[in-house]
């Protein structure tokens, strides 16, 4: 398995800037973060876009096809949850073996002389081992921060302790954990995390547990065996105030069924919140806390959770914000698509853009280019100022 590249950081370096760079973008942070066009003034959170890890397993993508011009290169999903860089690969002439860009091939169609992607997220234990079973040359992308939640998930097994995976059960990275943990059940929310407590507390019944959770948890689970000692961990891209109360509340029921200096042999608990999306957490809440914009922009994949989560802090804070994925989202003055926080799909907005002087927010998913960040400003720009 290959998992430090194949050297070519130079050769493909000219056709990663072609394509996600942005100089506008360069101007605005040595401009303090700010830019002025005409009626409209934008702000860019101060950490944004591209994270070290997809920067990374972008780069792999590239360099293997600069590798092996010739040969049959797939990805088992999507390298990252963002379009335009799927696509990218898709023009590439990478296929996709699973997920919205999938294709004909599937991984019953690999060869032993392909080569396979493993995405940013990372993959299953069985996923791998059937790729292994193949043959074929692996490069994997796998970002470290989701490798170090399989490291503590799999401590917490051989220690005989069932994970509780605060994220979103069908989320490839949190698949890709679950297959790591031994014993697991996922949580998405507080609301959940309660309900888990009233189970370690018996408050709850067996019945109870199953009806919400049934097919969160590892096979044959017994809530009554498994949820004696237990350790908390994260898909890395979770609101991580949410994580935090989540963590909080289960080792407070652990403490008040157990008594505090029984605690270590019942709870554990380790941060594995990816310290990128935290950045960008904290970064956009520095900016709503420093001045409030007229609304907020809050550019990536729709499926994208630590963008999601960029548009759940500015709701928090009571600021309008749209989630948008590209430039192609701005309409007219008069239309926006966009995905409201707890919707499933896009959604036409109107007359979402006010009169006069205004001022933008921007921020940006860790899988969102500088270029598209661009476009979008641009766009914005172009609309407002009747150009």
């Amino acid at each position: 398995m290959e998992r430090h590249g194949f050297g070519l950081k130079q050769e493909v370096t000219p056709i990663l800037d072609r394509n996600y760079r942005s100089e506008l973008i360069e101007k605005i942070k040595e401009n303090r973060y700010e830019l002025e066009i005409g009626r409209v003034r934008f702000r860019l959170a101060k950490e944004f876009g591209f994270c070290p890890g997809v920067d990374r397993a972008v780069d792999f993508a590239y360099e293997t096809r600069a590798k092996f011009p010739e040969k049959s290169i797939f990805i088992t999903n999507e390298i990252i949850h963002n379009p335009t860089v799927n696509r990218k690969l898709i023009e590439m002439g990478i296929r996709f073996l699973k997920g919205p860009y999938k294709g004909e091939a599937g991984i019953e169609e690999i060869r032993k002389e392909d080569v396979v992607l493993l995405p940013a997220f990372g993959t299953t234990v069985e996923e791998l081992k059937q790729l292994n079973q193949k043959g074929c040359l692996l490069v994997d992308t796998t970002c470290g921060s989701v490798i170090a939640v399989w490291k503590r998930v799999e401590q917490y097994a051989k220690d005989g302790f069932t994970a509780v995976i605060h994220g979103k059960y069908d989320h490839e990275e949190t698949r890709a954990t679950c297959s790591r943990a031994g014993r697991y059940v996922v949580i998405w929310d507080k609301k959940e995390a309660e309900l888990l407590c009233g189970h370690i507390l018996r408050k709850n019944s067996r019945e109870d547990f199953f009806r919400v959770f049934g097919n969160r948890v590892s096979g044959g689970f017994d809530p009554d065996r498994d949820l004696l000692r237990v350790g908390c961990a994260n898909q890395t891209t979770m609101l991580s105030r949410e994580s935090i109360e989540i963590t909080n509340r289960i080792r407070n029921a652990m403490i008040e069924k157990y008594g505090e200096k029984n605690l270590e042999d019942h709870f554990r608990h380790f941060d594995t919140i990816c310290s990128s999306t935290q950045d960008r957490q904290d970064a956009i809440q520095k900016l709503l806390s420093e001045e409030r914009p007229d609304f907020v922009v809050v550019i990536g994949g729709y499926n994208s959770s630590n963008t999601t989560h960029l548009l759940e802090i500015c709701q928090s804070e009571n600021v309008k914000a749209y989630h948008v994925k590209d430039a192609g989202c701005f309409r007219s003055k008069d239309e926006i698509e966009h995905k409201p926080l707890d919707s499933r799909n896009s959604v036409i907005a109107r007359n979402w853009l006010p009169c006069g002087r205004l001022t933008v927010g921007i921020t940006a998913g860790a899988s969102t280019p500088n270029r598209l960040i661009e476009e979008i400003i641009l766009k914005i720009s172009q609309i407002a100022n009747g150009a």
